[in-house]
């Protein structure tokens, strides 16, 4: 058993046990064992560990226990059932490896789906992004065109004004005109 001591916890001591509480999460194990494990490093007993863990340590590692336990899920969707660390590596059956291997090669086909499918959609985005670009292209040139039509019509507009003012202040009868008194 560690000897039991009575001074304040370094931080070097608080950085050791976190880093083997979190492995043992990530593996597992047992928060216990990495009590254990660390009391032995550090001359402590693994209550006086666990009492540091569970006061102080974990408030400030909480994303990281998050993230340890969805590697140790990740871990156990990918390997079989029974592990070599919760039975002996001798009691792996055939059957195990051979459902292990089935579900990697399964995965794996997910996998080549998912990334053909992605560089499908890349092409789909590539295509879509050139169309676009035509399509504005052609909306400029339109409203460039639109804009000239309305640009020829309103001086359409001001010429026929202008040849109606001048028609009606004009002598409208040949007799008023200047030849008809020669």
């Amino acid at each position: 058993m560690a000897a039991s001591r009575q001074d304040a916890w370094s931080r070097e001591e608080d950085l050791v046990l976190a880093e083997v509480v979190l492995r043992h999460i990530r593996e597992g194990s047992t928060q216990l064992a990495a009590f254990v494990e660390v009391g032995e490093r550090l001359s402590r007993t693994a209550a006086a560990c666990g009492f540091r863990w569970n006061s102080l340590v974990r408030k400030r590692y909480g994303s990281a226990i998050s993230l340890a336990k969805k590697q140790r899920k990740r871990l156990k969707q990918m390997s079989p059932a029974v592990t070599p660390q919760e039975a002996g590596a001798s009691s792996i059956s055939l059957e195990d490896v051979i459902a292990y291997l089935e579900r990697f090669r399964s995965e794996e086909e997910d996998r080549e789906t998912v990334m053909k499918e992605n560089e499908a959609l890349k092409s789909q985005i590539y295509s879509l992004k050139q169309d676009n670009e035509k399509l504005i292209n052609e909306v400029g040139k339109m409203e460039n065109a639109n804009r000239a039509i309305k640009d020829d019509y309103q001086a359409l507009i001001e010429i026929m004004d202008r040849a109606r003012q001048s028609s009606v202040s004009e002598p409208t009868s040949l007799a008023d005109s200047p030849r008809a008194s020669e």
